[in-house]
């Protein structure tokens, strides 16, 4: 069972996904508690220093899909 789940679709302008891409990129380099603002809402994060990374870029029927998948662990003990 997942402690968590978010999940946001909604078409952007491309500056619109610019500024949504320099939050995160300043919320990594910040580290620590990371707020980072997800349309109504508000997500807060504790980032540490170290992360796994995963790009995966995909062509199929004329649509180019990208994915950035950024993941660690929490802390908290496993289940």
């Amino acid at each position: 069972m997942k402690d968590l789940e978010f999940t946001q679709k909604r078409t952007l302008s491309r500056a619109e996904a610019a500024d949504q891409l320099e939050a995160l990129a300043a919320a990594l380099r910040r580290g620590g508690q990371a707020e980072l603002e997800l349309g109504p809402g508000r997500l807060t994060l504790r980032i540490p220093d170290e992360l796994s990374s995963e790009i995966e870029v995909e062509l199929e029927d004329g649509k180019v899909e990208l994915e950035i998948e950024l993941t660690w662990h929490t802390g908290s003990p496993e289940h």
